[in-house]
């Protein structure tokens, strides 16, 4: 990190300065720390939102077919997994209805301390016009991350009523800013470009998250959750496309070593520039998330977490050694899933089970893989997710 002992001191001082105002004020609230949930992010947090999309274009998406939430909504959802993301067991360790993605029937409508997910499958941090000027498409969503705060911005005249109770609202509220970023190096990385060309990205993806999270501080937020990125390098889908790459294995997971590192930048840079964002807003808990190192954890030891079988292998798909083909994708008619999802960490070679997000999340919010830690800026988080 770019700072000196002191700064870093200050830095931590403030932090826990916040927390003792919180506590002396009184201004935990009824579910013991926020009123609602507001989400920015990828398929990693979408709850639903490119589902609406879809039913409105009439756009088909292997995702949205099942097996895709059987395990736990017995039902696609429009969430890329076969069950619960992280940001459903949050809610639920929050007592708190899950988070109903921004894009949905008329006929619906916001319940109290419900909040809204605008996260959607395929988002960039860059907007899109960026990426196309370097040959990169995404031909899923042009919902960057700065689309998503403009639908914030525009839902907030539906939730609350003028300037101040929107900054009630949103200082009272827990903040998600991604995980997102992700996808600006998976289009190209999967595309097969160099890893040195995707490189100059990444200080342009942080600026544009930390961009972000600064003007939601701005907006009246108090206490945000940045997540840094999963380790690509582990991913079926890395593996499979960019596996020729065999001198760059970790003999110990499996994993491909240069992504990962390529991760690793990121994340640090991540966390530099968050670090430099809480000494300009003293005021605000800005919570990192390090997915890597949770995740990292049932990939070192996939027995251990009780994936029997394995930690790069997906549950849905076929073919190779990772049960992934770009090609057949799970939710096509003809591609296979595993009996039991519980003992595979992946599941369909991009995303993990509900299972793996289980861990992730409890060791994200009930343990040590955020900093500061979340349960200390929260400590009454004790519904128990079924």
């Amino acid at each position: 990190m770019a700072f000196s002992s002191i700064s870093w001191s200050f830095t931590i001082f403030f932090i826990i300065l916040q927390m003792l105002i919180m506590l002396w004020s009184g201004s935990w609230h009824a579910n013991g720390c926020y009123t609602s949930i507001f989400s920015f992010g990828d398929s990693l947090t979408d709850t639903g939102n490119l589902k609406q999309v879809a039913s409105i274009t009439d756009g088909f998406f292997p995702f949205l077919q099942p097996p895709y939430g059987e395990t736990f909504f017995h039902k696609p959802t429009g969430r890329c997994s076969d069950g619960r993301l992280i940001i459903d067991f949050l809610a639920e360790s929050l007592g708190l209805p899950l988070v109903r993605p921004f894009l949905h029937d008329c006929d619906s409508v916001i319940e109290p301390g419900q909040g809204v997910n605008y996260a959607v499958v395929g988002a960039t941090a860059l907007n899109s016009s960026f990426l196309e000027a370097r040959g990169i498409v995404n031909d899923l969503t042009n919902a960057s991350l700065g689309v998503q705060l403009a639908w914030f911005k525009q839902s907030l005249a539906s939730i609350c009523s003028n300037v101040s109770d929107c900054r009630n609202l949103i200082g009272r509220s827990l903040i998600l800013v991604g995980e997102i970023g992700g996808n600006d190096y998976n289009y190209p990385i999967t595309d097969g470009k160099p890893i040195d060309e995707v490189e100059p990205f990444v200080p342009l993806v942080t600026d544009t998250i930390v961009s972000a999270v600064d003007e939601l501080i701005q907006m009246g937020a108090q206490t945000l959750v940045v997540p840094g990125e999963f380790p690509l390098g582990c991913s079926s889908q890395y593996l499979t496309i960019r596996g020729s790459e065999s001198e760059e294995y970790d003999s110990t997971t499996g994993c491909l070593i240069k992504f990962n590192k390529f991760v690793e930048y990121h994340n640090e840079l991540l966390q530099t520039k968050l670090n430099q964002l809480r000494e300009l807003h003293p005021n605000a808990i800005i919570i990192y998330a390090d997915y890597y190192n949770a995740a990292m954890q049932f990939i070192r030891s996939p027995d251990k977490f009780g994936f029997t079988n394995g930690a790069l292998k997906a549950c849905c798909g076929v073919g190779g050694l990772y049960n992934y083909n770009r090609s057949s994708q799970c939710g096509l008619p003809y591609v296979p899933v595993c009996d039991d999802p519980n003992t595979y960490a992946v599941w369909d070679g991009i995303h993990y089970t509900e299972a793996a997000y289980r861990i992730i999340s409890d060791s994200l919010f009930q343990g040590p893989y955020t900093w500061p830690q979340f349960n200390l800026v929260c400590p009454f988080h004790s519904v128990a997710s079924s």
